[in-house]
């Protein structure tokens, strides 16, 4: 093997200046000495090729790679300046990983000289078996031959989790291509990754299952092809249980394994932990999934975890797990302290395997906005019998106030409560714990506070024991003061979304804890932590960054006093991968054969290095070679290339490399090897190019390219088949073929990952399936956005947009139509800013319909689509035309409203105008202008523009129109003001005027209106005006002046008429009158009709709802039901009701009511008016009901007191009694007659006894005692003398009763004086004719009275008691006091006059009177 060295001199351009010179170094190997002599590799060519289409730009950025390749271990270099005993510490370990690293390095370059060597050896004995072969005839090599097993395949029985290896070696011209199959499937190790491993090496053909399971058990064979023919060879393997492990032991005895210790293992890494984000308080875990062989459940790989190289142990704290192929550590309760690098190391055969990354851990939510974030690092130093220092790291403050100082607070082991330790904040992390116990632990922890609050504590310390100060741990250090700002800070590219910063070291580090690096946007002022916890390197990966943003960095150091001041700033840094060789691409396919040629295609790499794919290299080589050739110089830009001059029926495999600025990568694996032969098949060959392009949750679209080879006739559609990752069985998800080139799947699960394949289809047939799809994660990007449609507010162009949710700089928007590229198209233009793209339409119409995508090229597949539908276009058309044509958009429309006065305001409202608009009033064709009779103003602030007319008349009819204009928009709108619409403004401006006119003097601000009092008594209420104390108040009913006892108080601005018990006979036309000299003015209000109606429902709703339960009333007619409630009248929608049905007022059922109560009467009950009754009162809206259940024990009650009634009173109307004609007291003088007459009553005929003084008058010719017709009783005395004075009294009685009345006679002499008359008693002079009116006496109260009702009954009113009459010449009289029922009782047919004057001595020549008969 012959090596070319190449040196170049590189030199980079900067702003016109030559910016450095660095020379490269390419060690290229020549495939043989004549190539070394006659010049240039094909390997060299592509190396100076690509070196002459690199910028400065790419030496700058292979600079920043080579830069942060040395930075790599940037967690472990040491830092040389100032170093301290930590540094050195840092610098020993640092030592022996290089050290290691340069032994792993000898022993790489110890294995490329022996493999060559090997080559060199292969080489030569290749070249000496020619020259022998060459000897004997060249026919020898042209003999063809059918593959053939030279070793066959043999079976196997291995226990279960063991390895197996199946071999065998084939012969065959040309040489055979071997396919390995388990049960008639194809093997495929990509379906277990790890699992199985197939081999080429020397002609030995082997296939090794790492794992075995029981379902491993199969037949395998071995098939061997060329195009001679086909050999299999077939084996079985047979994978055991041992016993007691789920199945029985088939060979029933277990062999003797032998102890295989964890670090003999081999163990290779799949899935590895990411850098990770975690906050306060959550829990985290940091996984990675392995392959170990052998797999021994009782044997698990030997596994380490370290945070920055500090070995963790198992803790609460930190969980760790390793088994069945995972190794996991678990975070349950994260602090800020958990923050760093953490590695996961595993002992393997060859040495250790491991993997490292960062985790950060941002504080949890402050207890108060703006508090500080918790300390951390709490660790107890100088720790003696009674005090300890605790010492801690402070939190980082970036958006909050600067930390005021911190409280320390301690705790004894096995206890929850916390005990403040210092009173006032110290203002160093730092504090001498005084007043401990000897022997005692404790856990410590911090609190910093600010102007804000307090922060959460921060994680306790380990448990600290109060020992001996001989065996404490001293914290070194004197130096006062915070660190000065760190140097300057440079910042390079790292990878798409972080960003590698270093700096200087301050110059007075005063014990450095380590730095706070803080970021922020460029152009936004709000700076964000980047770690969390102090580091202790100057330098520091930032992640989490968005790609393709702009960011700038500082730096502050960190000690006991605090953070020191920020240092400068970086310079600003877009976040893109630091510039590197593409990767590998993969994938490739055979997309047709001529039987001279081969179409190849392939996929892109999965990195491209920060720098855009720009060439592709192939090289190929007969499948029975090792030797690879160059098929191209020039480079081929796309993903497609046809190999010619093969060989037909000759098998080829190739492989491709791709190359960028950086140079060129790494070539891809060989591909399968592929036969070269004409097709000739009619079906299509299989379409390529399969990609994904809007992937999300549920949904994504599949995109593939046409066959090359489309077979005897045109390709008509394709079928699309999916299956899941690692699964074989694919679903068909085309039911037809479609006829174009993408599909858009749905129905997926989120997180799952699927493969597809493509069909073509054409008259002929179904062609050959594409290469399977790489899987897909149906999971959309962190930040993903789709296309927005809209109308740009300035042009009024119409527009698809797209934010990407990530770029790098070489990214690009590729927009689609129907996922068709559209490129340079007249209809549209693209346009890009930032991370934003822009497709605007040039003159939009229906043949712009469809759907668009856009896919951001060189990113980890961002991308949207928009479906651009009919009715959406003529909804932004319609806007477009509206910003293009701009109008000042209305809220209201012109309208009119009648002001005060009289006045009438025309209006509009617009959504906003400036304040240079400018309008115009035209009416009836005629501008007006603000003037005598107009105002026209507007108000910028509400939009609001207005004209008022002063004195609106018939001349004012018409249409009234404004017109605006407001920079480039404009609008006007129109009001027609004709007919009845004019009519009726017009009426309302006349009544405003008018209106206006009347307030001038007093009037009435609310006319009147009625209320109801609780007592029920109407209101007629009206409120005043403009009055003064001279102001008249009048009231008025059917204009008779109604005169108040207390006149109305017009200063009070309220006036009321009362109205008592209201009834029918109140209705009327009231009429307030207010006036003085100012003016007048009246309110009439009409209670009739509906207004009576209203008012007597608002009675009954008070009434109603005051109303009582029935009551049970017996009166000797019958039974009453009486309902006692603050006011009743007839006119109240009242009604009765039995056993549900109405009742109608009759001789039976007499209805009626004081206005007190209301009742109903049942006459003469019998057992026919038992039941329930209740009583309705209505008002309008709301029925009172109220109700009495009138039967069983409540009905015999109440009919035995009716009957006991019923008799008092018939025997109270038939007794014997005095129905008129004795006066109380008469005075006569001696020798004159005195009659006393009188008329009875009483049925049977009463008999009549006359008494004096208590003994019974016996008739004599003094004496005459006379009783006529059984009704008039008479005592006559002839000739009186003073011996007739005395009480006379008369009794009246028959079997039901009697009554007894006394009079008193006083005789006087002839001369004397006439005695002063007494009750009932008039002058002789004055009336000597008359015969006054004598008062009875009291009536004797009968022998059996009636019980006192348990009911209050009222009185009858005076009114409807005769009046005593005194021009009657017969006395009259009034009944006795006779106790009164409280009932009402009906009159007697006879009444007793009224007794109320004394009856004087009749003239001796006239008779005594005759009562006439009633």
């Amino acid at each position: 093997m012959l090596y070319i060295v190449l040196s170049a001199s590189i030199h980079g351009v900067e702003g016109g200046q030559h910016s450095f010179s660095d020379r490269v170094i390419f060690l290229l190997p020549s495939a043989s000495a004549s190539q070394a002599a006659s010049g240039w590799s094909a390997t060299a060519l592509r190396c100076f090729n690509l070196l002459g289409k690199s910028t400065s730009k790419s030496v700058t950025q292979v600079q920043a790679q080579a830069t942060e390749a040395m930075a790599e271990p940037a967690y472990t270099v040491p830092v040389f300046r100032d170093r301290t005993s930590e540094g050195t510490e840092e610098y020993q370990r640092v030592s022996a990983n290089v050290g290691k690293g340069l032994a792993v390095i000898q022993q790489e370059l110890h294995r490329m000289r022996v493999a060559t060597k090997v080559q060199v050896d292969n080489l030569a004995i290749q070249r000496e078996v020619k020259d022998m072969m060459a000897k004997k005839p060249d026919l020898l090599d042209d003999v063809p031959k059918m593959p053939d097993f030279l070793v066959a395949l043999r079976p196997h029985t291995v226990w279960e989790k063991t390895p197996v290896k199946l071999f065998c070696t084939v012969s065959g011209n040309p040489r055979p291509i071997v396919k390995w199959y388990k049960g008639g499937k194809p093997v495929d190790p990509l379906s277990a990754p790890g699992k199985y491993k197939i081999e080429n090496k020397y002609g030995v053909h082997s296939l090794i299952i790492s794992r075995c399971v029981v379902s491993d058990t199969a037949e395998y064979s071995a098939v061997a092809t060329n195009q001679h023919g086909t050999a299999t060879s077939k084996a079985t393997i047979t994978v055991k249980r041992p016993a007691g492990s789920g199945e029985s032991c088939h060979l029933g005895l277990v062999p003797h394994l032998t102890e295989i210790h964890a670090s003999k293992l081999e163990v290779t890494l799949l899935d590895r932990f990411p850098v990770s984000f975690g906050v306060e308080g959550s829990s985290i875990s940091l996984v990675c999934t392995m392959v170990v062989v052998p797999d021994l459940p009782n044997v698990p790989p030997m596994a380490q975890w370290y945070r920055d190289d500090k070995l963790l142990k198992p803790s609460k704290l930190a969980e760790m797990s390793v088994g069945g192929g995972v190794a996991r550590l678990t975070l349950p309760h994260l602090a800020k302290d958990d923050e760093g690098l953490y590695t996961l190391r595993i002992f393997t055969k060859d040495g250790t395997t491991e993997h490292s990354a960062y985790l950060f851990v941002s504080d949890a939510a402050p207890t108060a906005a703006g508090a500080p974030g918790a300390p951390m690092s709490v660790k107890a130093y100088d720790i003696n019998s009674d005090y300890v220092l605790v010492a801690w790291k402070p939190p980082n403050t970036v958006n909050e106030a600067a930390i005021t100082g911190y409280f320390v607070d301690r705790c004894e082991a096995g206890s929850d409560t916390w005990v403040q330790c210092n009173d006032a904040p110290v203002k160093i992390c730092k504090y001498p714990v005084h007043g401990l116990s000897i022997g005692r632990s404790y856990h410590f922890r911090v609190r910093a506070v600010n102007s804000a609050g307090m922060s959460r504590p921060s994680r306790k310390s380990d448990k600290v024991t109060a020992i001996d100060p001989a065996e404490s741990e001293r914290l070194q250090g004197t130096d006062e003061g915070v660190p000065s700002a760190p140097g300057q800070i440079v910042a390079t590219r790292n990878t798409k979304s972080s960003v590698f910063v270093q700096w200087d070291s301050p110059k007075h580090q005063k014990n450095l804890m380590g730095y706070y690096i803080d970021g922020r946007i460029v152009g936004s002022k709000d700076w964000f932590p980047c770690n969390h916890k102090p580091f202790k390197h100057n330098r520091f990966v930032v992640h989490g960054l968005i790609p393709g943003e702009s960011y700038v960095f500082r730096v502050q150091a960190v000690n006991v006093f605090g953070l020191s001041e920020e240092s400068q700033e970086s310079s600003p840094i877009a976040v893109e991968p630091a510039l590197s060789t593409p990767s590998a691409p993969f994938g490739i396919t055979m997309l047709s054969s001529d039987g001279s040629s081969i179409t190849l295609a392939w996929q892109s790499p999965k990195h491209c290095g920060g720098s855009k794919v720009n060439a592709y290299y192939l090289d190929k080589r007969d499948a029975d070679t090792l030797d690879w050739k160059e098929v191209n110089l020039a480079a081929v830009k796309e993903r497609i290339c046809t190999v010619d001059n093969l060989t037909d029926g000759t098998f080829y495999e190739f492989k491709v490399a791709a190359g960028n600025l950086a140079g060129l990568g790494v070539p891809s694996a060989p591909s399968a090897p592929m036969k070269c032969e004409a097709w000739t098949m009619a079906e299509p060959g299989p379409s390529y190019d399969l990609s994904f392009s809007e992937v999300r949750g549920h949904s994504l679209v599949l995109l593939w390219k046409a066959p090359v080879y489309t077979g005897a006739s045109p390709v008509t559609g394709y079928l699309v088949e999916m299956a899941k990752k690692g699964s074989t069985e694919f679903t068909n998800l085309t039911p037809e073929a479609v006829s174009h080139r993408f599909l858009q799947v749905s129905g997926l699960e989120e997180g799952e990952s699927y493969v597809f394949k493509v069909r073509a289809v054409n008259a002929d047939g179904i062609g050959k399936a594409s290469q399977v799809s790489v899987p897909v994660c149906a999971r959309a990007l962190p930040g993903t956005k789709e296309i927005e449609a809209g109308v740009d507010e300035e042009t009024g162009d119409i527009f698809l947009s797209l934010e990407a949710c990530e770029i790098s700089e070489t990214s690009k928007f590729v927009w689609s139509k129907n996922y068709k590229p559209i490129g340079d198209c007249p209809r549209v233009s693209l346009s890009t800013k930032g991370r934003t793209s822009r497709l605007t339409f040039t003159n939009p119409d229906k043949d712009d319909l469809g759907r668009y995508s856009v896919v951001v090229t060189d990113t980890d597949g961002v991308s949207s689509s928009h479906t651009l539908t009919e009715d959406a276009l003529n909804t932004m058309l319609e806007l477009s035309y509206a910003i293009r044509h701009p109008v000042v958009p209305l809220k209201h429309g012109l309208n009119y409203e009648i002001l005060e006065k009289g006045h009438v305001r025309f209006w509009l409202q617009a959504v906003k105008i400036s304040s240079s608009v400018s309008y115009r009033f035209i009416v009836n064709d005629k501008e007006v202008t603000s003037g005598e009779g107009h105002k026209i103003s507007h108000d910028v602030a509400t939009g609001i523009i207005q004209m008022t007319v002063d004195h609106f008349t018939r001349a004012n009819e018409g249409t009234y129109t404004v017109q605006i204009h407001d920079g480039k928009a404009k609008t006007q709108s129109s009001l027609v003001l004709v007919g009845d619409v004019f009519k009726a403004a017009l009426k309302e401006a006349e009544f405003q005027r008018k209106e206006h006119i009347r307030k001038q003097g007093p009037h009435f601000s609310e006319y009147l209106y009625f209320t109801v009092t609780e007592d029920c008594t109407v209101m007629l209420a009206c409120k005043v005006a403009n009055v003064k104390k001279e102001t008249a108040f009048h009231w008025y009913k059917e204009d008779d002046e109604i005169v108040l006892d207390t006149p109305p108080n017009v200063m009070s601005g309220a006036c009321a008429l009362p109205i008592p018990l209201f009834s029918r006979k109140d209705q009327g036309v009231y009429k307030a009158a207010l006036s003085d000299d100012r003016g007048k003015d009246t309110s009439v209000f009409d209670i009739s009709g509906q207004v009576f109606d209203d008012i007597i429902n608002a009675i009954a709703q008070i009434a109603g709802a005051s109303a009582s339960e029935l009551v049970l009333q017996c009166t000797p007619e019958g039974i009453r039901l009486q309902c006692y409630m603050n006011y009743y009248t007839e006119e109240m929608k009242t009604i009765w009701k039995h056993k549900e049905s109405k009742i109608a007022s009759s001789e039976k059922m007499r209805i009626g009511g004081t206005a007190e109560m209301a009742w109903m009467q049942i006459c003469d009950p019998s057992d026919k008016e038992k039941g329930s009754y209740s009583i309705e009162i209505s008002d309008g809206v709301k029925t009172h009901t109220r109700s009495f259940d009138l039967s069983g024990q409540a009905y015999t009650d109440a009919y035995e007191e009716y009957l006991r009634l019923k008799a008092a009173a018939f025997a109270e109307k038939n007794r014997g009694r005095v129905v008129g004609g004795l006066p109380d007291v008469v005075t006569i003088m001696e020798e004159k007659s005195l009659s006393l007459t009188c008329t009875v009553w009483g049925e049977p005929t009463p008999e009549v006894t006359w008494f004096k003084n208590e003994q019974e008058v016996a008739s004599s010719e003094h004496t005459k005692v006379t009783f006529d017709g059984g009704k008039f009783a008479s005592l006559v005395i002839n000739k009186v003398t003073p011996d007739d004075s005395g009480k006379y009294s008369i009794n009246v009685r028959n079997k039901y009763g009697g009554e007894f009345v006394e009079i008193t006679v006083s005789v006087y002499r002839h001369g004397e004086k006439i005695p002063e008359p007494k009750l009932g008693q008039a002058t002789p002079a004055a009336t000597p004719a008359a015969t006054p009116a004598a008062t009875p006496a009291a009536t004797p109260v009968p022998r059996s009275p009636a019980p006192p009702s348990k009911t209050p009954t009222p009185t009858p009113s005076k009114s409807q008691t005769p009046a005593p009459s005194l021009k009657s010449p017969t006395p009259a009289s009034t009944p006795a006091s006779t106790p009164v029922p409280k009932s009402p009782t009906p009159t007697p047919k006879s009444p007793t006059p009224s007794r109320g004057v004394k009856s004087p001595t009749p003239p001796r020549f006239m008779k005594s009177p005759t009562p006439p008969r009633k």
